[in-house]
């Protein structure tokens, strides 16, 4: 089911509510870097994150290095950012708790 990509004006005032997600340099995805206190921390945010995701059958693009998470959402098949990007990502900031974003 193919999802409606959101106008730059949809996309901006959505980062107004999210905590610390960016524009990407392609206008179509937004990123976030969170940094937790140790590998495990970060593990076990990956896992939350990963069992919302699936949930919403809405994954990310994402990586981690020791105790740094850097995630990216993008609603592929619209070739863009849907509403799907900004639940995901406001569900993503309640995940990560008092975890350093960046």
């Amino acid at each position: 089911m193919a999802r409606e990509k959101l106008s730059s004006a949809a996309v901006d005032e959505a980062l107004t509510r999210l905590n610390g997600w960016t524009l990407g340099s392609d206008g179509g995805s937004i990123a976030r870097t969170f940094e937790f206190r140790n590998f495990s921390e970060a593990f076990a945010f990956m896992t939350r994150v990963a069992l919302a995701a699936e949930k919403m059958n809405h994954h990310p693009d994402w990586s981690n290095v020791y105790k740094t998470v850097h995630i990216r959402l993008n609603t592929h098949d619209a070739g863009g950012l849907t509403a799907l990007d900004i639940e995901l990502a406001g569900k993503i900031d309640r995940l990560a708790g008092g975890s350093t974003g960046r």
